[in-house]
């Protein structure tokens, strides 16, 4: 019997050392196949780079679609019982860029639209249908000649409104000349110390067009299969700073299967303009002026399956 247990405890201590090893050598293929791939990721980024270098047009998209359905009947845990509600949510971003050795036309659009809705089967008075409550429209074009590397004189046209709701109204159209600064192929600096803020509102009172400074900063960077793109554009009015606004949107896309994938946007606003006409004619304070509202930075994200437009 001593003999037997002697035995078992000796093919117990060799198969834990056979398995510690096995472990370790898998662990050292491991780390190798992933040495393999980092130096496989590098090449493919320098070609890249190379195919990026290359005159002519560059053009992309990615999207994101997310939204949830939901239907109770009988259900009298909660205060409406019978209800349906669902949510639908859609996100565009495209680019067309052109560029040749003397110059480069840069174009880029952002959508991000979503409707809601909360139907009480119980409620006559209650609305049925999908109501919007996302609603935004960007459009930019660039135009520059090269001085140098990574200077040239460039043209600035911008505008964003508003597509589900009160199109147009207000609108926000850019129109400037200055500068362009490109340190790096994925990053692009836009300096315009002369540029006009035309406002399109039946809100004349509250909105004003006036002559500021517009800087842009763009950065669009592809990691392997996440794709990345940040854009802060800012206003500065000459008027002061209630006619001032930013925005900044950041889009994220990763690639689980073919084309498809998981996509993140977040939008972050500040524009005194919108908080004073939220405050007069939707809160009803029709004493509020720019002094006295609060101007809360303005927020959305949307979440959801992506797909990359090749």
């Amino acid at each position: 019997m001593k003999k037997y247990s002697l035995f078992l405890l000796l093919a117990m201590i060799s198969l834990a050392q056979t398995f510690a090893q096995t472990e370790d050598e898998l662990k050292a293929a491991k780390s190798a196949k992933e040495d393999s791939i980092k130096a496989i990721q590098g090449r493919v980024d320098a070609i890249q780079k190379q195919l990026d270098a290359i005159p002519g047009w560059k053009v992309g998209a990615f999207g994101v679609i997310g939204g949830s359905f939901s239907e109770f009947t009988n259900w009298y845990a909660q205060g409406s019982p019978n209800n349906s509600s669902g949510s639908v949510g859609i996100t565009f971003n495209a680019y067309a860029n052109l560029k040749q050795e003397k110059f480069f036309w840069r174009n880029s659009l952002n959508t991000n639209l979503k409707w809601v809705k909360f139907d009480d089967r119980d409620d006559d008075t209650d609305e049925p249908k999908f109501e919007p409550t996302t609603d935004v429209f960007n459009l930019s074009s660039l135009y520059g000649r090269n001085l140098s590397k990574s200077w040239a004189a460039s043209a600035l046209m911008e505008y964003r409104t508003t597509l589900l709701d009160n199109f147009n109204d207000p609108g926000y159209l850019d129109l400037g000349v200055g500068f362009t600064w490109t340190p790096i192929s994925d990053l692009v600096v836009v300096i315009h110390p002369l540029n006009y803020n035309f406002v399109f509102s039946s809100e004349d009172v509250i909105y004003e067009s006036s002559l500021g400074a517009k800087i842009v900063g763009d950065y669009t960077k592809s990691f392997g299969k996440l794709n990345f793109k940040s854009n802060l554009s800012v206003f500065l009015s000459y008027e002061g700073s209630d006619y001032s606004n930013w925005t900044w949107l950041n889009s994220f896309n990763y690639t689980v299967w073919k084309n498809f994938g998981v996509g993140l946007e977040i939008g972050l606003r500040g524009n005194k303009q919108e908080a004073l006409d939220y405050a007069v004619n939707t809160l009803g304070e029709t004493d509020a002026t720019f002094d006295s509202i609060d101007n809360k930075l303005q927020s959305y994200y949307t979440i959801g399956i992506s797909y990359n437009f090749k």
